[in-house]
């Protein structure tokens, strides 16, 4: 069974790579597999004994990307409990929805704390317990007085396949979030198929850019390294810095680095203002969580000298479900995401009819990997789960080589007078331009046309465009229909924690501009 388990899996990694580097903070200190593994069992018994954590219990956990993060997420699975991260920069009221939709029954957090999370905690009653490591020789010290228990309680428990282990929520692109809880077995699928993909092995090694909350991050960026025997670094600020990446990278010997888009434009405006004296050798750079436009991954190709591969992934598939292969393995187009990666994947009509290549449809999914649906959320479930397949809500299709392309969400297609307008095509086009740092185009209401589009952009450091200059561009390379009717030039564009840009809160943000 503990195959089928992520507790499983890294118990056996640390048996099989006790002495190798598994997670170090830049700078501070160094946690081998085994090591790693000592402080999860030991914190996990403490969660069981001293803060009482039953099996199915929730625990919500706001930390910046810290070691005491992960041996503390690691530990409540550990304990049969379901791990609940949650992003340190919310309000109390947004703690208080998250606390209060997960049903936690503890808060941990790092020694400083996190006032509004605690605010959030103390009105729904649940306890608050913070936790703390020195150094790498220490034990993990919790704020809970130890009960007379045995002390390594967490020994007696056996971790399950179907163990709720993680809670998540959507991001909420379109309604309220919706949470979405994911077994043993999905993790450590996603791991296996993470790891698959990619061929991570023990002489691998990575610097975490993503924040932990996120699926993005904790399971392509931690638990995929981690499971496969591997080294994590976290940068000593907690959260990614480009002044200090490259550095990190080179003193860590990174072989690999996932990020969003976004992560990807800063490292690039940073290579071209302030280049490294040495870049490390990198086997792959990947990219996932939105598109990424061709002409940047060609840039990231010539700066770094590594293939950058495209993923499709969310959270409801425990992250991964199609990623471009290494270039052993086969070609890696830009502009596509990839092959399917250990599970089904099926592209359907509004009938539940499989579509042939070519042909645009629905992208639906299943396997191990895949949430067995939505927390309380009935009319979720019953959407998302229609004909056998959980539908992703994204529109795409096969191209004859079996490599998907993504179109754009169903929701966020641009109907212009019946006119389908894909924003992914008019952000590609965007990104081209010499002067355009970021761009993204959004639709916004019409009366003509029901739906116009729009977009803004950032202007590249020490350029200068103007709106007529962008619209000039964009007639020479997209039709007319698809030109945007009104262009906004700034210099910061709302993004959600991950760095993912949401088209629904930048069109809100724009147009409620004077």
């Amino acid at each position: 069974m503990e195959s089928d388990t992520l507790t499983g899996l890294l118990k056996n990694v640390a048996e099989k790579f006790p002495d190798r580097r598994a997670l170090s903070v830049s700078g501070k200190f160094d946690l081998t597999h085994a090591r790693l593994n000592d402080l999860i069992e030991r914190a996990a018994s403490r969660l069981v004994s001293a803060a009482g954590i039953k099996p199915g219990d929730v625990v919500a956990l706001t930390f910046p990307n810290t070691v005491e993060f992960v041996i503390m997420f690691l530990a409540v699975i550990r304990a049969r409990g379901t791990a609940a991260p949650l992003n340190a920069a919310y309000t109390a009221e947004e703690f208080e929805f998250y606390l209060s939709d997960s049903d936690s029954k503890l808060l941990l957090t790092s020694k400083e704390g996190n006032a509004p999370a605690q605010e959030a905690a103390s009105k729904l009653n649940i306890s608050h317990v913070t936790a703390t490591l020195l150094d790498a020789g220490s034990d993990l010290a919790l704020s809970v007085a130890d009960s007379d228990s045995v002390s390594d309680s967490a020994s007696e428990l056996v971790n399950s396949p179907d163990d709720p282990a993680l809670f998540l929520h959507t991001s909420g692109t379109t309604s309220r979030p919706k949470g979405v809880p994911l077994t043993q077995l999905n993790l450590v699928s996603s791991v296996k198929n993470i790891k698959s993909v990619y061929k991570l092995t023990e002489s691998d090694s990575t610097v975490i850019v993503l924040p932990l909350f996120h699926v993005h991050g904790l399971l392509a960026g931690l638990l995929s390294s981690l499971g496969a025997g591997a080294a994590v670094t976290l940068p000593a600020a907690g959260r990614f810095s480009a002044t200090t990446f490259w550095a990190d990278m080179n003193k860590y010997d990174a072989t690999w680095y996932t990020a969003v888009p976004t992560i990807h434009q800063i490292i690039l405006d940073r290579h071209a203002s302030q280049p490294e004296p040495e870049y490390p050798r990198l086997r792959f750079i990947r990219s996932c969580s939105a598109s990424l436009a061709p002409v940047i991954l060609s840039r990231l190709e010539e700066a770094f000298g590594a293939p950058v591969l495209e993923a499709y992934a969310m959270t409801e598939a425990t992250h991964l479900m199609s990623s471009n292969p290494l270039p052993e393995e086969g070609p890696h187009k830009p502009g596509s995401v990839g092959k399917p990666v250990g599970q089904e994947m099926a592209i359907l009509n509004e009938k539940g009819e499989v579509q042939e290549p070519n042909s645009k449809g629905e992208v639906c999914i299943r396997g191990p990997n895949v949430t067995k649906g939505y927390k309380n959320n009935p009319d979720a479930n019953k959407a998302g789960f229609e004909f056998g397949w959980f539908h992703t809500g994204d529109i795409g299709y096969f191209d004859s080589d079996g490599y998907l392309h993504l179109v754009g969400r169903i929701k966020e297609l641009i109907n212009r007078g019946g006119e389908k307008i894909s924003p992914i095509e008019v952000d590609s086009v965007l990104l081209t331009h010499p002067d355009v740092s970021q761009g993204v185009a959004f639709g916004v209401p019409d009366e003509k046309y029901g739906e116009e589009i729009n977009c803004a952009v950032i202007p590249r450091e020490g350029t200068t465009v103007t709106e007529e200059d962008i619209k000039t561009f964009c007639k020479k390379n997209l039709a007319a229909f698809k030109v945007p009717k009104r262009v906004f030039i700034t210099d910061n564009l709302p993004k959600t924690a991950s760095g993912k840009i949401q088209r629904r809160i930048v069109a809100q943000h724009f147009l409620e501009k004077p």
